[in-house]
């Protein structure tokens, strides 16, 4: 439910009121009690999400998720491959080759 400011045209008493979208604007000011109070036009509050269940990074743009993956190491498997070979080594798979046929 939003918050909805309110001003007084009788005493100029600037309040807010947290009240349903379907409901109706109220009229009485709560300091003069007289029925001039107007609904103000506000830029409102942006959305915030609380709880377990909400990360600051789920909503990001796909431009910024592909450039946190470009700046992210290499995985773990990827540089241990790498290094098993000796220096002008390839990697070698590990099943054995198949025996030479005889033939003469």
């Amino acid at each position: 439910m939003p918050t909805y400011e309110y001003e007084c045209q009788a005493c100029g008493h600037r309040f807010e009121a947290f009240q349903s979208i379907n409901a109706e604007p109220l009229s009485a000011c709560p300091k003069c009690k007289k029925p001039q109070a107007q609904r103000m036009i506000s830029g409102g509050a942006g959305i915030l999400f609380r709880g377990s269940g909400f990360y600051q990074t789920d909503y990001r743009s796909d431009s910024y998720k592909q450039s946190a993956k470009a700046d992210q190491p290499a995985s773990p498997a990827a540089t241990n491959s790498n290094k098993s070979a000796s220096p002008g080594e390839s990697n070698k798979s590990s099943t054995p080759a198949p025996p030479k046929s005889s033939e003469s």
